[in-house]
């Protein structure tokens, strides 16, 4: 292989670099979920369903090796931080986003459906400002999907923040949110919008007056979609 490392380029371009660490299989979405704040190693999982526990692991390390994560013990286990080499990718990391959500055809995007995914971004994007200063507990169904994977519940609490529940947590439910998981992900990707498809009849709301007419200022969008919807009014200003 003329000298070069299995895995290898074998070039000196500062992009063929680049690439042996970052473009392996995963290493982009870890590197998303500890910019979006996870750190430790059940909520990098939550965020990517679908890694493997040894991959995730493994991964982990390559980065703590090439020096873009730290990984910090706790009274409980360790925590997963990204130093300023790693923080230094955000803007690279955004840019990536904000390229497939405009130039990724949104009937591919919507082809990966994931409900865990979905909400676990719906629970750390939710703004709690507009809701009322106490608990709130709101129930997701789609009733699409299979039994197990129906029902999942958001539960706002002041001074403590947002929980997503898998289970019924055992609380009152103050809004129920229902609708095809395809018509909520679309919603939340910004190509289509929940007053409009409240209205078609795609998606019911039942529950607290409050939280019914305040639910786009709290649920609120992808922040790929944020960024594309001030983009487009930027360029229709």
């Amino acid at each position: 292989m003329s000298g070069a490392q299995s895995g290898s380029y074998g070039q000196f371009c500062p992009v063929a670099m680049a690439s042996e660490v970052l473009c392996r299989r995963w290493t982009t979405l870890i590197l998303r979920e500890l910019l979006c704040g996870s750190t430790r190693f059940n909520e990098l999982q939550k965020g990517m369903p679908r890694i493997s526990p040894g991959l995730l692991s493994e991964r982990l390390r390559e980065l703590e090796a090439h020096g873009l994560v730290r990984r910090e013990p706790t009274g409980t286990g360790h925590a997963y931080r990204l130093s300023e080499a790693g923080e230094a990718l955000r803007p690279l990391v955004t840019a990536m986003g904000e390229w497939g959500h405009r130039w990724v055809e949104s009937t591919a995007s919507l082809a990966n459906l994931d409900p865990s995914l979905l909400m676990w971004d719906m629970r750390r994007n939710l703004d709690p400002t507009p809701m009322p200063p106490r608990r709130c507990v709101i129930q997701f169904l789609y009733p699409d999907l299979a039994p197990g994977s129906r029902r999942w519940w958001l539960v706002v609490e002041p001074g403590t923040g947002v929980s997503l529940c898998y289970t019924d947590p055992g609380f009152d439910v103050d809004l129920h949110v229902s609708s095809s998981l395809r018509t909520m992900t679309a919603i939340w990707m910004g190509y289509t919008t929940l007053a409009a498809e409240v209205a078609s009849g795609m998606v019911h709301l039942t529950g607290d007056d409050a939280l019914r007419r305040s639910i786009d200022a709290w649920l609120g969008l992808s922040p790929f979609a944020r960024n594309t919807v001030n983009r487009a009014a930027a360029e229709g200003a």
